[in-house]
């Protein structure tokens, strides 16, 4: 046996990230002995390794799982968990703040502590890091070592001094932040999605860098809770890759809830003065200087490639898109297979959990799953939220698809009407003349819960004249999605066909 943990300390280090850490990198932990080849040898424990070592061992498979840092990946530890424990805490602060509407009055504005909010959040992930422990990993079977791994050529992995041979093998070692090309910016320790679920307390004055769904949530989450955010983004429009009439629907709350926008924008210059950091940037034909306490870049995202030793296995990759895989999941190496954000321009959770279930059975298996054959849904967790599925209007255009689209606007939607939450819509997209779904884009509170039910039709090539016959509950947010179909339905009623039924009742009586 082997120790191969090193030390590990999550900022800050009080009772709840002692408890984190002894699950996901126990600093006691003992590497076992290795076997002398694996079924299937993963590394990184984000969710793709996760649940590709937790399907695979539970099939009989003989697996080894290898993690450096902290297993349970971004997901848990800083990504979805602490993100949206933070956003709750945020939506809170903003249902308080407009409780006079529904006759709840308030003398005084919310008092918010941003450490018992961030108290909140490291408890919780703390709580949650049972599901992805080392120990609870070993317990299903798993050899479990901690240590940075390398490959040792095309069937073999070291780590921790120790070599561990293989007859299939899968790279999930994820992505991290990408750190944007600006003088001054990193000597101004600028925060990242990976250190800012570190604070204890909140910038007053806070530049968020770049309007994509890690920045636009955080931004509105900080701006709840107490700063003053600016957020700069490269482009004419924030969420520029979401529908564009989702996008400035989030856009307009921003700049109603106080967020300044500042849009086409490029920093030429980060400095630091003993009022605060100086971002230096020009937009729209101007130059200006921005002062503000605290920087977080969501700026994308880049695959964790390096000290992989991939040339050795036979992978190819590349630094910027990570490691190249074919629609089955496998690398240039046929025993090796990638899976999650280091392969994967879906860069979600749940993502990479499919494709961990591709790979389980495409590598054990002999089986021949597709990644193109995935209907992927996905939520940017702003308020209101964004989820999407399919085909945007924008790609059907690009692809030369003719659209059938039916919407739905919250505000005609008697649940949404009843709970104050009107801003939104349904939209949702078939094939021309057709009730084959190819897409849908939902803005509301919730429109994360909701966007599952086209995403099943889809899946199950189910019609919009199959939701029209779906009965919903009333009143729920989610009929929204039951009258785009009969919009459908009503489409139908053609001259000819309303001659017929006209023709048909007068004969009847």
């Amino acid at each position: 046996m082997s120790f191969g943990a090193k030390p590990v300390v999550v900022e800050p280090w009080d009772k709840h990230n002692q408890e984190l850490v002894t699950n996901v990198h126990p600093p006691d932990w003992v590497n076992p002995t290795p076997a002398p080849r694996y079924n299937l040898v993963i590394i990184g424990a984000g969710t793709a390794g996760l649940v590709t070592a937790a399907g695979a061992a539970g099939l009989g498979a003989k697996v080894a799982l290898i993690e450096r840092h902290l297993q349970g990946g971004d997901c848990l530890n800083v990504g979805c968990v602490p993100s949206k424990c933070l956003i709750r805490s945020s939506r809170a602060v903003a249902d308080v703040r407009r409780s006079g509407q529904f006759g709840v009055k308030l003398s005084h504005d919310p008092e918010i502590d941003f450490g018992a909010v961030m108290e909140r959040l490291r408890r919780l992930r703390a709580g949650l890091s049972r599901h992805d422990s080392a120990k609870r990993f070993r317990d299903l079977g798993v050899d479990v070592f901690l240590g940075e791994a390398h490959f040792a050529g095309p069937d073999a992995v070291e780590v921790a001094d120790k070599t561990l041979r293989f007859k299939k093998a899968v790279i999930a070692t994820g992505a991290r932040p990408v750190e944007p090309p600006v003088e001054g910016l990193k000597k101004a320790a600028y925060l990242t999605n990976e250190t800012v679920f570190s604070l204890t307390e909140c910038p007053r004055r806070l530049a968020v860098i770049g309007g994509g769904p890690i920045g636009c949530e955080l931004a509105q989450a900080f701006q709840r809770l107490g700063s003053s955010v600016v957020l700069l983004h490269k482009h004419a429009h924030i969420l520029d890759r979401e529908d564009a009439d989702a996008a400035e629907i989030i856009q307009q709350t921003f700049l109603r809830e106080g967020i300044r926008l500042v849009l086409n924008c490029r920093i030429k210059l980060v400095t630091r003065e003993n009022d605060g950091k100086n971002i230096h940037l020009e937009a729209r034909g101007k130059t200006e200087t921005v002062t503000v306490d605290g920087i977080l870049v969501g700026a994308g995202r880049t695959p964790n490639v390096e000290g992989l030793n991939l040339e050795q296995a036979g992978v190819s990759y590349d630094p910027r898109l990570g490691v190249k895989v074919n629609d089955h999941l496998q690398t240039t190496n046929p025993h090796i297979y990638a899976a999650g954000d280091i392969c994967l321009d879906w860069k979600f959770t749940h993502a990479a959990d499919a494709a961990a279930r591709i790979v389980i059975q495409n590598a054990l298996f002999l089986g021949r799953k597709k990644l193109s054959m995935l209907t992927m849904p996905w939520c940017t967790y702003t308020d209101p939220e964004v989820a999407h599925v399919g085909l945007s209007e924008r790609e059907a255009r690009e692809r030369g698809v003719a659209l059938d689209s039916f919407v739905k606007r919250m505000s005609e939607v008697d649940r949404a009407i009843a709970d104050g939450e009107t801003e939104g819509f349904v939209k949702v997209h078939t094939r021309k003349g057709s009730a084959q779904l190819l897409g849908a884009t939902i803005v509301a509170r919730h429109a994360g819960e909701m966007i599952g039910e086209i995403a099943l039709a889809m899946a199950g090539k189910l019609g919009l004249g199959t939701i029209a016959n779906v009965i919903h509950p009333y009143p729920t947010q989610a009929e929204a999605i039951r009258k785009t179909a009969d919009q459908w339905n009503r489409t139908r009623l053609t001259p000819s066909v309303q001659r017929l039924l006209k023709t048909w009742l007068s004969w009847m009586r």
